[in-house]
């Protein structure tokens, strides 16, 4: 595992390529994201993406990746359309832990105000 494969699947998220996207994930996925309870599984995950992420378009700009005995982290911003079709550009960090070249956990925090 490296950052190669964590770039390629924000490109595939990008690119709403939901058929693809599958393949980067565990199939007992677990999905951590504020403002949902953990999405467990891979059917659920997939769920997330078709009907309820609430960004119709996005471009994740990667600035780094840090990966280590099948843990990883990466840190960025991501320009955000809304379903309103307002535009915004949101700090993120995610962590993963792996299972072979498969993401079994995601974690997704973002940077905005919150206390």
């Amino acid at each position: 595992m490296d950052g190669t494969r964590i770039r390629a699947m924000f490109a595939v998220i990008d690119a709403q390529d939901w058929a693809a996207l599958p393949g980067f994930f565990h199939p007992e996925v677990v999905y951590e994201r504020p403002g949902f309870p953990p999405l467990h599984g891979l059917d659920r995950v997939m769920r997330f993406y078709h009907e309820e992420r609430k960004i119709t378009r996005s471009v994740h700009h990667i600035e780094a990746t840090a990966v280590e005995d099948g843990r990883a982290a990466c840190w960025g911003r991501v320009e955000c359309e809304l379903p309103d079709g307002s535009e915004t550009t949101v700090g993120f960090a995610d962590v993963y832990t792996f299972e072979g070249d498969r993401i079994h956990l995601r974690r997704t925090h973002f940077f905005v105000p919150s206390v």
